[in-house]
């Protein structure tokens, strides 16, 4: 089915994420995987290339694309290469810059943004917490107001970029006494005193992902890296989830797409009983119904974006992209090693890459246990 929620425009932005593509990330492609994290010369050639600050005013240095189209087709060129790339670079573009961008001191910006634009300022996220996982009202980690300060103690687990980020945008408890309505986010700076990172961690899938702990110890910040009012980090959050759960849909499409397509071409030429293995008809008629179910997530998906676009994407529209795409992202995969055979189990062919690396996208940015309650509220259950 032909899409339409591109733009002319928007396609050779493709053309130019993909020559990025192919001349500086897939050459590293393997060493990325082997050192576990994307290099620096990757992100700054991506800010030299425009792709980091899409949305960000020209005065900081950014292209001032007022249009999330164009960061859904810098995310689908990712995730077809690896879903890991997106999720490293999503994180920055689509989930940090809006707290930045909307909610940052004048100051902060200035000091964040045109760096931010260039790849030399790297940034994450920490939400959440060893004991909290989904539960973002369960936090323990704290902040602390000393005069125009802050003093943040705690702990986040799970947190992409966070062992090369330069920049964490970390939420903490400052009124305990108010659970969810006493969070407040704050900028904490890499150097800044008290703050460390546990190793990298072990994960089973997405190696190119620099995933680790990180931990605060008397961390001073001044409350011009506050982001946003104090006690409504929660709001602030929850406001801005559904724009990273289309992020995380529209990669995990693209990223299915991505290995769907070389499963074709795959059972076009291996040969078994002397017939291509995809002529069987058990085989086709599994084809014919990935491909349905692609497409039709695919629709949904882009409806969910063109609704953004225009400001209209609701958090239940996209929990129900998040949670329906990554289903289908791991059925669709599954199959695809199936049809692989014993090659598909091998770690060198990147069908079993995408199969390890898929199976988190039901538990990140909130389990699908957690978009299905969202739904099911929603109804008034």
């Amino acid at each position: 089915m032909r899409r339409t929620v591109f733009e002319a425009e928007h396609e050779l932005f493709r053309a130019s994420v993909r020559e990025f593509v192919e001349r500086t990330l897939l050459p590293l492609d393997e060493t990325i995987r082997t050192e576990r994290a994307l290099r620096r010369s990757v992100w700054l050639e991506a800010g030299r290339q425009g792709f980091l600050g899409m949305q960000v005013p020209a005065e900081f240095g950014g292209q001032e694309a007022d249009d999330f189209r164009y960061n859904a087709v810098l995310g689908e060129e990712l995730a077809r290469v690896a879903v890991a790339y997106n999720s490293i670079v999503s994180i920055h573009t689509d989930i940090c810059a809006p707290y930045l961008l909307e909610l940052a001191t004048a100051e902060a910006k200035a000091r964040w943004l045109p760096k931010f634009c260039t790849g030399e300022l790297i940034t994450a996220i920490g939400m959440t917490e060893p004991s909290g996982g989904s539960d973002l009202a369960a936090l323990r980690t704290t902040a602390v107001r000393d005069g125009d300060s802050w003093v943040i103690n705690g702990s986040k687990t799970f947190i992409t970029n966070g062992g090369h980020a330069d920049l964490v945008i970390v939420a903490a408890k400052t009124d305990p006494s108010r659970g969810a309505k006493g969070i407040t986010l704050f900028g904490v700076e890499a150097d800044t005193p008290g703050f460390t990172r546990g190793t990298k961690l072990d994960k089973v899938g997405q190696p190119e992902a620099d995933t680790s702990e990180l931990y605060f110890t008397d961390v001073r910040v001044p409350d011009t890296f506050r982001i946003g009012d104090v006690d409504r980090g929660f709001i602030h959050m929850m406001e801005r989830l559904p724009q990273e759960r289309l992020s995380c849909a529209i990669a995990n499409v693209a990223h299915a797409r991505g290995v769907l397509d070389e499963t074709l071409t795959y059972a076009k030429d291996r040969k078994a009983f002397g017939q291509p293995i995809g002529s069987f008809q058990h085989n086709k008629f599994l084809i014919a119904e990935l491909i349905t179910k692609l497409d039709v997530a695919q629709a949904f998906v882009d409806q969910c974006l063109a609704a953004h676009v225009t400001g209209d994407l609701n958090s239940v529209d996209a929990s129900k992209a998040k949670y329906w795409t990554s289903e289908v992202q791991n059925e669709v995969i599954d199959a695809c090693v199936q049809l692989f055979g014993g090659y598909g189990y091998m770690r060198e062919y990147r069908v079993a890459r995408a199969w390890m690396d898929a199976r988190v996208t039901r538990i990140w940015a909130g389990s699908n246990e957690i978009m299905k309650e969202i739904i099911a509220r929603s109804t008034g259950l």
